[in-house]
């Protein structure tokens, strides 16, 4: 009795360290019961716990069992002796299961217990031991062993044994289904969240309907599918971020991660490691490795805002991994292979960069596979209206106000207000009217005070200087002109009007034709065409 007392408290301590291991459940029934079944000649053990998905018992785990037969361990309640022990609560103990009615060998444990014996006569009978893992009142599961019949005696005891050791899964068992719980709501969270930003991003939920824009729409929608590597530009507030989203979401990477980078907001040092990551030692505070925002983001797409402020000697490290699809971290000099799309963006002119010298010819080439330009809000004002609504919607619910009507001098203002900061700029004024506003009616005041003087200043404006007024008087004096020659009037006026305004525009853009195509809201085939039609001096 002494030397058994002791074997079982030294098989309660070994299980008592592997259950404290952090492992997974398979893993510790697996290692507590062969080590459970080399003490005590066990040839085969099983857990078996609740399904409510499929509303049977089955059988998670075993040792000494093939992976078919755990696959064919299935109890309904009340079913054969491991049902009726999860249907009671209560152990049953068979010293000849081959002489059970109950005993259902469902997944042939038994067939090589037979083999291996011969006859009845010629062998111990195999014992069988079931014993029910509870988890308060609750029957979750079962353990089963299969052992050569030795007495009674011994049965018992290794009864209560596995008793004591069912009770110590109990704990694992339910921290283990918490855990299995948490992970597949946190799944099933991501995968709606995934879900959403594949709608929210649907090129159809891009608001802008100008000619401009869906210039830029059938762009990133012909783009999206391809890997290949995407130039937005455009003045600071137009949505390039927007745009870079819409691209990765509608793409065959939407389910792999979305990394941005703004890379002017560091500096050249910190950036480098921010971009590459670095390894522990490569500076003074390299205390640990650190990832790269380039690997994090493999499989997926990075998103380079701003890429026009890169330090010369990063434009070089960036070059190599659009080249190579591979860099080394910070200090380190084993080389990391990658598979990311890039996708960038800047506000500035890079033509103009390379010509100063401050950006590199073959980077730019490297970039501009597919160049997006993005038109400023004042070349696409058709779709101002609907940007005010959606912002409208989306301040007066998040801020529980309900400003909703507009008058037409408001409209007005807004509509002819050159908004230098874009769509942004547009979405800060609807955000601070929302907010300050007290009843259903948008009025002027609610306005950003730069607006509300810009209205004024229209307004203090001379009638006879107006472009109204200019414009009347231009066709009273062309209709005067020409009326003696019937069907030249149209072509003759607006062609003058036609060339005068792009005189004005490339003037106002240094002779650059892709600003001025921006400026004046023209799409840049067009205005090719018009330079060449009207013999007008411009450059690239």
């Amino acid at each position: 009795m002494i030397e058994r007392a002791e074997q079982e408290l030294d098989i309660l301590e070994r299980i008592s360290q592997i259950l404290g291991d952090g492992l997974e459940l398979r893993q510790v029934f697996q290692r507590a019961m062969t080590h459970v079944c080399e003490r005590l000649s066990i040839r085969r053990a099983m857990l078996v716990l609740w399904d409510d998905a499929i509303e049977q018992a089955r059988v998670i785990a075993g040792v000494g069992m093939t992976n078919e037969q755990m696959q064919r361990g299935r109890y309904g309640p009340g079913e054969g002796v491991t049902g009726q022990v999860m249907a009671t609560g209560q152990a049953q103990i068979i010293p000849d299961v081959m002489a059970s009615p109950d005993y259902l060998n469902r997944i042939n444990l038994l067939s090589d217990e037979a083999r291996a014996g011969g006859t009845a006569t010629q062998s111990p009978p195999t014992s069988f031991i079931c014993v029910p893992v509870k988890d308060a009142d609750r029957v979750a599961g079962a353990i089963s062993v299969v052992k050569p019949y030795i007495d009674d005696a011994s049965l018992a005891a290794d009864a209560r044994l596995l008793t004591i050791i069912a009770g110590s899964f109990a704990q694992t068992i339910r921290i283990h289904q918490h855990e299995e719980l948490v992970k597949e709501r946190l799944v099933a969270e991501n995968e709606q969240l995934k879900n959403n930003l594949h709608s929210k991003y649907r090129f159809d939920n891009i608001i802008g309907s100008s000619p401009a824009m869906l210039d830029v729409l059938k762009v990133i929608g012909q783009v999206a599918s391809s890997r290949a590597t995407v130039l937005l530009l455009g003045e600071t507030g137009v949505g390039k971020e927007l745009i870079a989203k819409a691209i990765h979401y509608n793409s065959p990477r939407r389910d792999k991660p979305l990394i941005r980078v703004n890379c002017g907001a560091l500096n050249p040092q910190l950036l480098e490691s921010e971009l590459f990551g670095h390894v522990k030692g490569a500076f003074t505070s390299a205390v640990r490795d650190k990832i790269g925002r380039f690997e994090a983001a493999d499989g997926g797409t990075i998103f380079l805002d701003e890429v026009g402020e890169l330090d010369p000697q990063l434009q070089v490290k960036l070059l190599r991994v659009l080249q190579e699809r591979e860099f080394e971290r910070v200090g380190d000099h084993r080389t990391t292979k990658v598979d990311v799309r890039v996708i960038a963006a800047t506000n500035l002119d890079l033509e103009e960069e390379i010509r100063k010298g401050d950006f590199r010819e073959d980077l730019y080439y490297r970039l501009n596979v597919v160049t997006v330009h993005l038109p400023p809000l004042r070349s696409r004002r058709e779709d101002i209206p609907r940007l005010i609504d959606h912002f409208l919607d989306r301040y007066n619910r998040e801020n529980d106000r309900n400003l909703c009507t507009m008058s037409r001098d408001v409209l007005n203002t807004m509509l002819r207000y050159p908004w230098p900061g874009n769509v942004r700029e547009l979405e800060n004024a609807v955000e601070r009217a929302v907010v300050m506003s007290n009843g259903e009616q948008f009025v002027e005041e609610l306005l950003p005070v730069n607006i509300q003087v810009f209205a004024q200043q229209v307004r203090g404006a001379s009638a006879d200087d107006s472009i109204e007024a200019l414009a009347q008087k231009l066709a009273s004096h062309a209709v005067q002109e020409y009326e003696h020659e019937a069907g030249a009037v149209w072509e003759a006026v607006v062609g003058q009007i036609e060339r005068q305004l792009i005189i004005e525009g490339l003037g106002r853009n240094g002779d650059v034709k892709t600003r001025t195509a921006d400026f004046l809201g023209i799409n840049r085939n067009t205005l090719n065409k018009k330079v060449k039609d009207y013999a007008i001096e411009a450059v690239e």
